[in-house]
């Protein structure tokens, strides 16, 4: 585990720990108001500041498995864990929100009258300001040190402070009107849960099943490989994410094709060395493109060719070209947008063409993607 790992995880550790605390003693304050008052919706927010205690001691336990050195089994680490940690958060917040649903129709099928005074108000309305600070803070906290387990927790403590202060209101209602409105406002609370939940929950499994590259982090990688001396193009940046700033990917570079094999090698681990220190991505492979310095046939043949292939709708890029004129061949990649409704048959389309074009040309022509396509 390096440093930023491990400070990462003693502040991940740290927050979640007064989160417990703030949501232990809240829940007891608010168990005992609820039960003297014969307040459901105090009650109810009781049970939630638990499940929220709860969701505190899975971001610890998931960050600190999480945190487990890379092994046979698992040669990437268990970063990964994080997510799973942040998904089972979201599945509390969305039985929470459930639960609390079905015990407010119960309470609207068959009404309990409250007994508020103005104590219990206060220390709700304390409850509320802490919920505030506690939600705020730990959403802050996570966004800093890229943990989604803490993001989820400060995001529920905010709607906590929302049903606090809706408990309030309502208890106030009551108070100076005699109606009670709490079981009502309790329902529509709960769904709001729910639907908060369900995005949390839609969220962490896209991330777990893997969504694209961050553009601004994809196009700062190919900058840094572009600077050094002799390349003349960066494309096919592949990343693999393994938890939250845990990445390893793959580079194709354009170099021209008078390089030798010896600076080649020297360029490659350069060029890995820099996108390591600089990002904190681990390029496992760097593939090479040549270019034609020799032939100026071979830039009027790339001209004709890139002429064609943009000719076509949802083509994003074109790289990697090169004539061998010994053996007749053209090759080159074509990257196609996720928006054309038929990749293949784009690519299909273009082939045709460039061999019309060049019919005494064999043809490797590679159907590309960008996976930082925004």
């Amino acid at each position: 585990m390096t440093q930023d790992t491990d400070n990462r995880s003693k502040i991940i550790v740290r927050t979640s720990i007064t989160g417990i605390v703030a949501n232990v003693f809240l829940a007891a304050f608010k168990a005992v108001i609820g039960a003297l008052t014969h307040s459901i919706a105090i009650v109810l927010d009781a049970v939630n500041n638990i499940s929220d205690a709860g969701s505190s001691l899975i971001t610890i336990i998931g960050t600190k498995l999480a945190g487990r050195q890379p092994d046979k089994k698992h040669p990437f680490g268990y970063g990964r864990i994080e997510y799973l940690s942040a998904m089972l958060i979201s599945v509390i917040v969305l039985y929470a929100g459930i639960t609390s649903f079905v015990e407010s129709v119960k309470k609207i099928i068959k009404p309990a009258t409250p007994d508020y005074n103005f104590v219990s108000l206060i220390i709700v309305g304390v409850a509320v300001a802490v919920k505030i600070v506690l939600g705020r803070y730990v959403k802050s906290v996570g966004e800093k040190v890229n943990s989604d387990s803490l993001i989820n927790s400060g995001e529920d403590a905010t709607l906590d402070s929302v049903i606090s202060a809706s408990t309030l209101v309502a208890a106030i209602i009551f108070m100076v009107t005699g109606l009670s409105l709490e079981a009502w406002l309790g329902a529509v609370i709960s769904l709001v849960i729910i639907k908060s939940g369900i995005e949390m929950l839609k969220d962490t499994m896209s991330r777990i099943l893997g969504e694209r590259s961050d553009p601004e982090l994809a196009a700062s990688i190919k900058k840094t490989v572009t600077e050094f001396d002799g390349v003349q193009g960066a494309y096919d940046l592949v990343l693999n994410n393994y938890g939250p700033d845990a990445w390893n990917g793959s580079i194709h570079i354009e170099v021209p094709d008078t390089f030798s094999a010896d600076r080649i090698d020297r360029l490659i681990r350069e060029i890995q060395i820099a996108v390591n220190r600089e990002h904190r991505v681990i390029l496992t492979a760097v593939g090479v493109y040549s270019v034609n310095t020799k032939d100026e046939e071979a830039k009027a043949v790339e001209e004709k060719v890139r002429e064609i292939v943009f000719s076509h709708d949802h083509v994003l890029q074109m790289h990697g070209f090169y004539l061998t004129k010994e053996t007749n061949t053209i090759r080159f990649d074509v990257v196609v947008s996720f928006d054309a409704k038929d990749r293949g048959e784009v690519y299909k389309s273009i082939k045709a063409d460039v061999q019309k074009a060049f019919p005494d040309h064999k043809l490797q022509i590679a159907l590309d993607t960008d996976f930082s396509e925004e």
